[in-house]
């Protein structure tokens, strides 16, 4: 005990230049201990973590920890430098302590910024509607919070008032306001999107006719990538004053990403309507996208001037596959309408001869066989499609008279509610108006 006491009073007994030289040592020493004792073990954890977040995090922690054991080490070497508290200036109090203030922010700020996008994906509502990810906009209007009254409060320490000087701007301010009036109203309208949350990165989307996906969303503007690959940069006042229509959102029973691929289909007129019926639906219910529920549907729509025209309804799992999808029942249509020797008619006019015409009277028989076929398969079709209809239209009514009970549970609720949506789209599913 005596020699760590000797040992003492010799650093004690230094000079200036030896005691600068000796603080500097211990800061060095400091700053090791923190990189070996807690910086690299953290590390060494982060990389057994699954977790993201905490890789984006260790960084600008880490750099901060550094500097924060820097301030201290300075602000403890210079008090012991200095022998006389009343040598000491009187800046140097205040001006550690404002620097104390500001790490401190700054520490927070960061925190904010990798921690509270996953503490809204974890505690948000996760619906079938719902894509996952967060807006940053919220993260930047709550850093811009917190670094607002850490800066008040440290230039506070140093006898600034920042209230003062941003009521002295006030006059400055306005001129700049009007002359940014249209940047301000987006970044308004940001903020605006940023709770609403009409779409999210990814999501497919059609603002006045122009249709992509959503790449980025920024304080300005929104940028989409239409199908071009050409970047479309909207401005947020814009997105907020027009009709947006998200593809992404809803796509059926409340499933997000999924669309319904509409092709309509024109037959001639001596073709029979069940045999086109089963044929079509044939090919929806083999194509490799579809989904099974809900199921393909084929419905008349219209006895044009040239044609009796059909509506194809099927159900893709991601609009992504649309195209692919359309690409190969388009194509399978023209091949087995070939097949099943039905005809797609041409706008023109034409003269029907009846018997005379170029068909034998044993494609008229096969022919004729397969309509029959068809006729017989698509009644037993519709009036499965009745049953279900009318299944759903039964349960939708039961479901309504259980939601009027006050004492039911929200999560009972929820469920209930949720499935009235599945049903009351399914009923209306193939209303032609809609489409």
């Amino acid at each position: 005990m005596s020699r760590l006491q000797n040992s003492i009073d010799i650093i004690n007994g230094l000079d200036t230049i030896g005691k600068t030289g000796f603080a500097g040592l211990m800061i060095l020493l400091s700053l090791m201990i923190t990189r070996f004792g807690v910086v690299r073990p953290w590390r060494n954890l982060i990389i057994r973590s699954a977790a993201k977040w905490d890789d984006a995090l260790l960084r600008p922690m880490a750099a901060r920890l550094y500097v924060f054991v820097f301030t201290i080490g300075l602000h403890l070497s210079v008090n012991w430098i200095i022998e006389k508290p009343e040598d000491v200036p009187d800046d140097f109090g205040p001006l550690f302590s404002a620097t104390y203030i500001l790490l401190a922010t700054t520490i927070l700020s960061t925190g904010i910024k990798h921690l509270l996008p996953v503490i809204l994906i974890r505690f948000s509502d996760q619906s079938s509607v719902t894509v996952s990810g967060s807006n940053p906009l919220i993260t930047y209007f709550l850093r811009a919070v917190v670094l607002f009254f850490g800066v008040n409060l440290a230039l506070s320490e140093l006898k600034i008032e920042l209230l003062g000087i941003l009521a002295s701007l006030a006059v400055f301010s306005l001129i700049i306001g009007l002359a940014v009036q249209q940047t301000l109203g987006n970044i308004v309208n940001s903020f605006m999107l940023a709770v609403d949350r009409p779409f999210e990165v990814g999501d497919r989307i059609e603002v006045e006719g122009m249709l992509g996906t959503v790449v980025s969303m920024g304080i300005l503007s929104t940028k989409v990538m239409d199908r071009d690959e050409k970047l479309i940069v909207i401005p947020n006042n814009t997105l907020i004053s027009s009709t947006l229509v998200n593809h992404a959102r809803g796509g059926g029973d409340g499933v997000a990403r999924r669309i319904s691929v509409v092709i309509d289909i024109g037959v001639d007129y001596r073709e029979g309507i069940d045999h086109v019926k089963l044929t079509v639906l044939k090919l929806a219910r083999d194509c490799p996208y579809t989904i099974d529920n809900p199921e393909p549907r084929v419905l008349l729509t219209e006895l044009g001037d040239f044609s009796k025209m059909f509506r194809l309804y099927a159900w893709v799992q991601d609009y992504s596959e649309e195209w692919v999808t359309r690409d190969w029942l388009l194509k399978a249509v023209d091949e087995r309408f070939g097949d099943e020797d039905i005809r797609i008619p041409y706008p023109t006019v034409v003269e029907l001869r009846g018997d005379d015409d170029d068909v034998t009277a044993a494609e008229e028989r096969l022919k004729a066989t397969r309509q029959r076929a068809a006729k017989s398969q698509m009644r037993r079709e519709d009036r499965k499609l009745r049953k279900e209809r009318e299944a759903a239209r039964e349960e939708l009514e039961e479901i309504q008279d259980s939601l009027r009970a006050p004492d039911m549970a929200k999560a009972e609720r929820t469920d209930l509610e949720a499935r009235a949506l599945e049903l009351s789209k399914m009923l209306t599913m193939f209303d032609t108006d809609d489409v």
